[in-house]
């Protein structure tokens, strides 16, 4: 893998954001669910990598496959109301 360190950040933030499943990352940086673990292994202390573990493990928004809802933007309630 030649990343980036650009690439590299930008891959842990999408790993840690709840909304962004696995497969975009793939989508993006053609990486696997198990490269992704181990750039975040590599790359986190060893807490914050078994807090985010125990964070992603079984999340249904992390992967596509448990999802029960269409892939999409979050929009708040009152996202676009004018006063």
């Amino acid at each position: 893998m030649n990343l980036s360190e650009a690439d590299i950040s930008r891959i842990i933030e999408m790993a840690w954001e709840d909304r962004t499943p696995f497969d975009a990352i793939e989508a993006q940086f053609n990486l696997s669910h198990d490269e992704v673990v181990k750039i975040m292994r590599d790359n986190l202390n060893r807490n914050s990598f078994n807090l985010w573990r125990k964070r992603v493990r079984g999340r249904k928004t992390k992967h596509s496959e448990l999802r029960s809802f269409k892939v999409g933007r979050h929009h708040s309630y009152d996202q676009n109301k004018h006063k």
